[in-house]
Formats: structure tokens, sequence, C-alpha cells
């Protein structure tokens, strides 16, 4: 049986260096987790989410699955949505896709590789709200790339629709929504003008989002 000590050595080491710089900080991280932020990334292990963003553990609550998805069926994302607003009380929801993104090239292709398939019709359906849009753009590089920012702003836009966070703003919690693209290329983020703390700016935002690029 292979048991990776490779990984093992690399953890002792990761954590020694943590407790290098403060030797306290597993004590203290190991009784409370406040964080700011709630991530909702792809799965891509290109896209480390606390490590693009500088945070340390314990500063980000995080889900992903494949091509960043959110849908008002998924218990597991919905759930992870609701303990992070409810329980944690954090201020920020990220919702961050990548360029180069595999489900999505896949859902815009129509590339067949199985189960996933049916994940990815939420993709297509982006793809289907979109036409006319990604139609209009000839390079298929630039239509992948619009493609990655256009689910990334209609999963934004299905997270503020959630009970889970119109019922925080009907209370008046402190809670703002964003939108962002990761590049592959060079490891900078890409904000999508979708940033909202409210229903109202919601909608705004969603619809200054999904214009044309001039």
């Amino acid at each position: 049986m292979k048991s990776l000590p490779h990984l093992f050595e690399n953890n002792r080491r990761w954590a020694e260096g943590l407790r290098a710089e403060n030797p306290a900080f597993f004590e203290e991280l190991s009784h409370q987790q406040a964080p700011g932020y709630l991530w909702i990334g792809c799965s891509d292990s290109r896209v480390p989410a606390t490590q693009l963003v500088g945070l340390a553990p314990g500063e980000m609550f995080v889900h992903r699955n494949v091509a960043n998805v959110v849908v008002h069926t998924d218990l597991n994302c919905l759930s992870v949505v609701q303990y992070a607003v409810e329980v944690l009380g954090v201020r920020h929801i990220i919702v961050c896709g990548h360029y180069g993104c595999g489900g999505v090239q896949a859902a815009l292709r129509g590339t067949r590789l199985g189960l996933i398939d049916n994940w990815l019709r939420h993709v297509q359906d982006v793809i289907q709200r979109h036409a006319p849009l990604l139609e209009g753009i000839a390079d298929e590089a630039r239509r992948s790339d619009r493609l990655c920012e256009l689910n990334v702003i209609e999963q934004v836009f299905n997270v503020g629709q959630t009970t889970v966070v119109e019922s925080a703003w009907a209370r008046g919690q402190e809670l703002t929504l964003h939108g962002w693209v990761y590049s592959l290329e060079n490891g900078l983020l890409r904000d999508l003008r979708l940033t909202a703390s409210s229903t109202r700016e919601l909608y705004d935002g969603y619809r200054a989002a999904i214009q044309p690029e001039r």
C-alpha cells in the first residue's frame, strides 16, 4: 500500500513553518472559526482559493465544485451558504471562476464526458441564455473566456436569489456578493463589476455586467 509519505512530510514542514511564525497559531485556530469570506469556486487544482488572495487558514470558508456552479437544488452548496451566513456571519460571498475552465469549455463545445454532463447542463443553460452575445464573438478563445465570465455572473445572481441571502438582506445583515474571474496565465483576479449588498443592487449589477463589451 502506498501511503504518500512525501505529502505527510510536506504537511510537517508546513505546520512547523506556521508555528515558527506564531507558536500559538494552531492552538488559537482550534478554538475559533471566524472567517470574513465565503469563496465559491471551481474544483480546478490550479486555483488555490486562500493562497491566491493571501489569506491564512481560518480566514476564508470555501466551497468548490466543477465550474463554480450554484444551483438552488444543490443542498451541499446551499448548506455551505447557510452555515457561512447564519452561523459564521461572513460579510462577503465571492463567486470566482477562471479562464480556461475545462467544465465551461466542455459545455461550450458540447463534449461528452459522462456523468458530469448532467452537472454541466447548468453551464449550457447559461450558453442558451446568452446565445446571441456568445455567437457574436468570432474568436473561439475569447468566446470561451466570455462564457467563463457570464457563468460567474449567473452564479452570483443565483446566490443572491437563495432564501438564505434574501433573508439576510431582509433583516439588515451586512452581506455583499462579488463576481470575480481568475487568470491561470498571470495569476491575477479580475472584478466582473457585479457587487451587490441588496436585491436592488443585485438586479442592477446583473444587468450592467451582462452587457456586451465595448
